[in-house]
């Protein structure tokens, strides 16, 4: 799973650098407002369902194609309130000749997460990592073939939905080969009235977590001109993509911390504390990295007028890093509602800043409210985090670390405008920088790199 995500990450990297280059800044900035609000308004037809059919399909896997005919079935219903909402919305954000291939879009992006979710509850994930890697390729052909047509914003979002129509056939195709399930429909009201009441805080997490991620670009589409939209939106991508780094990281410690919860208890304030100081030894460099040769990257693969928001996303990206080990902490040790607190608090600070930065500062405000909003999300982890588990010592963690990754930026800082082939000159000399540095001020120990192995052992 993690090498076929590895690639359909690269691919789908390559598809992104096509499409905005492509595109221009404002189209692009039309795009993606569009992709974000479908992803908003899909929370309706979510409910929660999508990790309760997870949990619920691991638990009774005989009763699985009876779940997951319910869940479609229910699935097809809040469509038409969804379609009511996205309508709306897009009226107002001006968008409104995008709804059709919006609307097909969002429910599609649905359905295959469902079909796909089959996979996860049922752990045939070798069939989940092919459609990883063939979707991306689609997309990325349908995107090849847009561009040499001379196709605009509407061929895009058609594009983004045939993948996800590709991804429905595959899933349903393997369910029925592999006699998992067969695609169909029942309806019954009370499963679904009990599912629907299991899942409203699955539900409330799920909507918190999306507007987190996605509603800064409509308000930024609302309120400057849509060319900030797309310069935005090409500088978001890096630190979008980039998260990928500690949610994975965050996949393989989670079961250590949940096993240290129930066998160890004792240990468990220890092991989040050298998890929280492992994301930021991964982190902070790249960050810093990302800060110092903002320049070459906007230039080759981004727009020009990106560089100073992806350079204020850098900041936003190493808190980001580490704010994923209070995650992992809470939801480790059945604290996932202290979590869902510190996400509204997050959310409303995101939205309160936006609105109040946006106006004044644009697009540059926008990024600023990104670094802001990972750090209310970091204070209220932490203090969570101290209330329950143990107090993760911040500035005994992270002074080592920080200092490591400032001697490379101060190294690779003449060497930040080289671009093309040459960009790979700062890359190394950076990293070699950062390792020495890292290890004359023991910013990594042999301790902690024997606790790590310990801590895998256990899992396993």
């Amino acid at each position: 799973m993690l090498t076929a995500k590895v690639i359909g990450r690269l691919i789908a990297l390559v598809t992104v650098i096509a499409t905005l280059r492509y595109l221009t800044p404002a189209p692009y900035g039309t795009f993606v407002t569009l992709v974000n609000y479908t992803a908003i308004v899909s929370v309706v037809l979510d409910l929660g369902f999508n990790v309760l059919y997870v949990r619920e399909g691991a638990r009774h896997p005989a009763d699985i194609q009876r779940y997951l005919r319910n869940v479609m079935s229910l699935r097809l219903v809040m469509a038409v309130g969804s379609l009511v909402i996205l309508a709306v919305a897009l009226t107002l954000a001006g968008l409104n000749s995008l709804l059709v291939p919006g609307f097909v879009l969002m429910v599609l992006t649905s359905y295959s997460t469902l079909l796909r979710n089959t996979l996860y509850a049922v752990q045939r994930l070798g069939y989940e990592a092919i459609a990883v890697v063939l979707e991306s390729a689609v997309l990325l052909g349908l995107v090849v073939i847009g561009i040499k047509i001379g196709a605009g914003v509407t061929y895009f979002v058609w594009a983004y939905a045939a993948q996800y129509a590709f991804s429905c056939t595959y899933f349903a195709v393997v369910l029925w080969w592999k006699k998992i399930a067969i695609i169909g429909w029942e309806f019954e009201p009370v499963l679904l009235r009990v599912w629907f009441f299991q899942g409203l805080p699955f539900a409330l997490t799920f909507v918190l977590t999306i507007l987190y991620f996605k509603v800064d670009q409509p308000i930024l589409y609302a309120l400057r001109p849509h060319v900030e939209a797309g310069w935005y939106a090409a500088a978001y991508k890096p630190f979008e993509a980039l998260l990928f780094i500690p949610m994975t990281l965050l996949s393989v410690v989670f079961p250590v911390l949940s096993v240290y919860f129930r066998e160890r208890p004792q240990e468990l304030a220890d092991a989040v504390s050298r998890f929280f100081k492992a994301l930021l030894v991964v982190g902070w460099p790249i960050a810093v990295g990302l800060l110092m040769l903002a320049h070459p990257l906007t230039t080759m693969f981004l727009y020009p007028q990106s560089e100073p928001a992806l350079q204020i996303l850098a900041l936003a990206l190493a808190l980001g890093f580490v704010n994923n080990a209070f995650i992992g902490a809470l939801s480790a040790s059945d604290r996932q509602l202290s979590f869902t607190w510190a996400a509204g608090w997050s959310l409303a600070a995101n939205v309160a800043l936006n609105l109040i930065l946006i106006p004044f500062f644009g697009y540059l405000g926008a990024s600023w409210a990104t670094v802001l909003t990972e750090v209310v999300l970091g204070v209220a982890g932490w203090i969570f985090t101290a209330r329950y588990i143990g107090r993760v010592p911040v500035l005994q963690l992270t002074w080592r670390p920080i200092l490591a990754g400032l001697v490379m930026g101060a190294v690779i800082y003449p060497l930040r405008n080289l671009d093309g082939v040459q960009l790979i000159i700062p890359i190394v000399v950076g990293a070699v920088v950062y390792a020495g540095a890292a290890l004359l001020l023991r910013a990594i120990t042999s301790d902690e790199i024997a606790f790590a192995r310990r801590a895998l052992a256990l899992a396993r």
